[in-house]
């Protein structure tokens, strides 16, 4: 059984406890420009976590602050992991979504694949590599909760078995009126390892609840398949028209000697 996250967002107080221990324990550098905290704070090659403020409305009309963490969500069937054609993405039997640099050729697929635009490029290095969430995958092996999940003190999060924590998230809502009807990462795109529940509809927290609840990679399945013949494919035709090319200029060469002979 994969591990998950559960993810209560009534609780969450907004302090950023955890985009602190995500900094801390991958060593990713602090960014002026690019806080991990506040309304308008998003993801980047730097801040792999960050928690977003929003002033909505609740069932009863009165203005209410929510504050949403947003991180990979490690889908269950990753498109990232299925458009990347090096193997740079890999799904781990734990949960976590793994990205080897080691493997990345550069190519960005992972980007446009990704139905939440999680991955993220290192525009300003020079040689420049894709960074995100890989949910503290070492700890995770070894039946650790992830850093940021630890060190919350509100008891936002709940670390276990994803199927498990389904069945509690489940529980809630049907005991508890407040929350809406609908957790957030049961089956969207084919489901992920982190869910959600809340009193605030998803679509008002910045939540993309219109993706399909098929995995991304079945679309695509047969397509890939196909990739390395249409590499071989088209290596093939480069080289013919790099020979047919060549030989065009021999003879174009040949034919200005013998007309200045």
């Amino acid at each position: 059984m994969s591990k998950g996250v559960l993810v209560d967002l009534t609780k969450c107080v907004g302090c950023g406890s955890c985009t602190v221990a995500c900094k801390l324990y991958n060593d990713t550098k602090w960014d002026e420009k690019q806080p991990t905290v506040g309304p308008n704070v998003k993801l980047s090659d730097k801040n792999w976590t960050v928690v977003k403020f929003h002033e909505v409305k609740d069932k009863e009309g009165r203005p209410v602050w929510r504050f949403v963490k947003q991180q990979c969500f490690h889908c269950k069937e990753p498109a990232c992991a299925s458009a990347c054609f090096a193997k740079a993405f890999q799904k781990t039997k734990e949960g976590p979504v793994i990205y080897y640099p080691h493997l990345c050729v550069g190519c960005r697929y992972c980007m446009v694949a990704c139905p939440f635009n999680v991955p993220k490029y290192e525009w300003e290095k020079p040689f420049p590599l894709v960074t995100k969430c890989m949910m503290c995958s070492n700890k995770v092996a070894k039946g650790e909760a992830p850093a940021c999940v630890s060190v919350c003190p509100a008891g936002v999060f709940k670390y276990g078995d994803r199927e498990e924590l389904l069945k509690e998230a489940k529980a809630i809502i049907a005991k508890d009126p407040k929350y809406v009807k609908h957790i957030f990462g049961e089956q969207e795109v084919g489901g992920t390892e982190w869910i959600y529940i809340s009193d605030i509809p998803f679509e008002q927290l910045g939540f993309k609840t219109n993706v399909t609840k098929r995995p991304l990679p079945s679309y695509t399945a047969a397509y890939m398949h196909a990739t390395p013949y249409v590499g071989i494919a088209w290596g093939v035709v480069l080289t013919g028209l790099y020979h047919y090319t060549k030989r065009r200029n021999q003879i174009a060469k040949e034919n200005n000697k013998n007309i200045k002979a």
